[in-house]
């Protein structure tokens, strides 16, 4: 009996396979439908930048972080992971994980437009003027008709003329007083 019902479940189990008893693997699939890998040298990041970069457009740069930094994870020397990696860390103001990702930009693309403009944009958001400025005006050498470099340079500009104040600066300035009715004016 015991045997009859040994046979009888082996032959569910090939039932259930392709390819008989012999050829199961052990996530439940054939052995035969589990790929070798072992020859593909080469692992695709593009939808993970491709997301990282629309999830940074729509201002979600949380989204953007995690998907750029999976990119990075997959090939740490791809420039254009590494450039929306380091511009969502600088929106998420981790400038420290930021500057990581520059000084492993610099001896990549350190001579083109989009590293000048984006580290001009970090240390404008980070209040480092001066030093933006300077990565601005490379970028605008580099190509004086692009229009993201352009609109740096007039944020720049503008950043300048209205100086950010810390806390308590605006004191002495003659705010409106607020009068406190009394108990004596009402009826």
């Amino acid at each position: 009996m015991r045997i009859t019902g040994l046979i009888l479940a082996a032959s569910l189990l090939a039932g259930c396979t392709e390819g008989g008893v012999g050829d199961m693997s052990s996530f439940g699939d054939p052995a035969s439908s589990v790929a070798d890998v072992s020859s593909i040298d080469y692992y695709p990041n593009d939808q993970a930048i491709v997301t990282a970069r629309v999830q940074f457009e729509n201002g979600h740069y949380g989204k953007a972080h995690t998907e750029s930094k999976r990119a990075v994870e997959v090939a740490s020397n791809d420039p254009q992971a590494l450039l929306i990696y380091a511009a969502s860390l600088d929106r998420l103001r981790r400038f420290d994980q930021a500057d990581v990702a520059y000084r492993k930009l610099e001896p990549l693309i350190g001579d083109r437009i989009e590293f000048h403009n984006n580290y001009g944009y970090s240390q404008l958001l980070r209040g480092n003027l001066p030093l933006a400025r300077q990565h601005f005006l490379i970028a605008y050498e580099m190509d004086p008709s692009n229009e993201t470099v352009a609109n740096n340079l007039e944020m720049l500009r503008n950043s300048t003329n209205y100086q950010r104040r810390g806390r308590g600066d605006l004191r002495g300035i003659g705010a409106p007083r607020v009068s406190v009715a009394h108990d004596r004016d009402y009826p």
